[in-house]
């Protein structure tokens, strides 16, 4: 049985997509951490394992992140499963839809696979479907102190969490100083992936992000879809909204109760066997 597998990234989120059939047995948290491992495995942000069967649509996935742990959905790598798919001539050029563990997204390729649209569904800022510890309430501009200092976040899920920071100044070095400390803080039970967001215009925003289970990442589109969400709802930018991150742009556009629509490119990698000696030596620090 080879352990086949295919890798793609989203403007520098990379992503390994593995089809259960080239497995001999289901993957474990330890084999995912070592498939992503940079130094011991083949590298990479995440491994999407599928086309899975499903009773909701044509084609599921499950994603996993670099700790081993599940994401409930992942923005680019919905976009690079779309790819996939297409690749592997399982779609053309008219919409379908996907089961994730965050919902039902509906995805179309296009421009010969290079570019993939994602309706990503409805966001909401409510506190219990994000969830935010404390009573139920949309969360909204709410003050937290991490290392003596303050600062305000919006949260919003688009079927994962997310904390969305407005601010004047955003960078690399603040996401990863301040990004792990939010993403397990206890107002966020289920961990939390991070936005820090500069608003450049009405149809332009930057942000730097750290995410839940990844750490420091160049691009997500989930996460462009949060922050999007919630610059339009602070009345900071319009429904359409491009927003740049160190790995590239992704368009967003922002529909009637905050349903998203998201697009931006998918770039194939390679295609690759992995080796089972890769499973048997031990990791560094665990």
């Amino acid at each position: 049985m080879l352990w086949a597998f295919t890798k793609y990234h989203g403007l520098g989120n990379d992503y390994l997509v593995i089809d259960p059939k080239n497995l001999p047995a289901p993957l474990t948290s330890a084999q995912i951490k070592t498939i992503c491992h940079r130094n011991y495995g083949i590298g990479s942000d995440g491994v999407l394992l599928g086309p899975l069967p499903s009773k909701k649509a044509k084609f599921a996935v499950r994603i996993f992140n670099p700790d081993g742990s599940e994401a409930e959905k992942s923005g680019n790598g919905l976009r690079i499963f779309s790819r996939y798919l297409w690749d592997k001539k399982l779609v053309g050029k008219d919409e379908f839809a996907v089961e994730t563990a965050g919902g039902l997204v509906k995805a179309t390729v296009t421009e010969r696979g290079k570019i993939v649209r994602v309706e990503m569904g409805k966001v909401s800022f409510w506190s219990d479907e994000i969830p935010v510890a404390g009573p139920r309430r949309e969360v909204i501009n709410e003050p937290i102190h991490l290392r003596g200092e303050r600062f305000n976040f919006c949260a919003a899920t688009v079927g994962n969490p997310h904390c969305v920071l407005p601010m004047a100044k955003i960078s690399a070095e603040l996401a990863k100083q301040i990004g792990p400390l939010l993403e397990t803080h206890l107002r966020f039970p289920n961990r939390t992936n991070v936005q820090f967001m500069k608003v450049l215009d009405r149809n332009n925003i930057q942000i730097e992000i750290w995410e839940r289970g990844a750490g420091y990442t160049l691009a997500s589109g989930s996460s462009s879809s949060a922050a999007a969400a919630v610059a339009h709802r602070l009345g900071l930018c319009d429904r359409d909204i491009s927003v740049h991150m160190p790995g590239g742009t992704i368009e967003i556009e922002i529909g009637d109760d905050y349903a998203i629509c998201m697009t931006g490119a998918v770039t194939k990698v390679a295609d690759g066997v992995m080796a089972k000696e890769m499973f048997s030596a031990s990791i560094a620090g665990g």
